[in-house]
């Protein structure tokens, strides 16, 4: 039972990998799929903040924007006639979302209310 708790991710991770092999789906597919469905959890955790809150924090829309680039890249990356200046379009995007989304985290109001606290006292 230890186990299970410890390891519980790669055990959900090689049960969903042997469904997707006994089923035969194609597996850039299922990761598409995967992909689209971590997007539709960003979308509703940011909508819940918003509802809950009355503000949105950049950095769940930065993660739905980079997680659907990430999506976008694999599917462009499966076609047989690969468009490479799409692909490298693309990933130019999701490093400039990257970089967006680290200076989002670093310069938080959460963030500077902390530095701040620690100062005074």
């Amino acid at each position: 039972m230890n186990f299970i708790k410890k390891n519980y991710e790669l055990l959900l991770a090689s049960l969903l990998f042997i469904i997707i092999m006994e089923s035969h789906y194609p597996f850039h597919k299922a990761i598409i799929l995967m992909l689209e469905f971590i997007v539709i959890i960003e979308v509703i955790k940011m909508i819940a903040e918003f509802i809950e809150k009355k503000r949105l924090r950049l950095r769940y829309i930065l993660d739905v924007f980079i997680i659907f680039l990430i999506r976008d890249v694999i599917i462009l990356s499966t076609h047989t006639q690969k468009p490479y200046k799409d692909i490298l379009f693309l990933l130019l995007v999701i490093f400039i979302f990257f970089i967006f989304r680290i200076l989002a985290v670093q310069y938080s109001p959460t963030t500077f209310k902390i530095k701040r606290d620690k100062k005074t006292s």
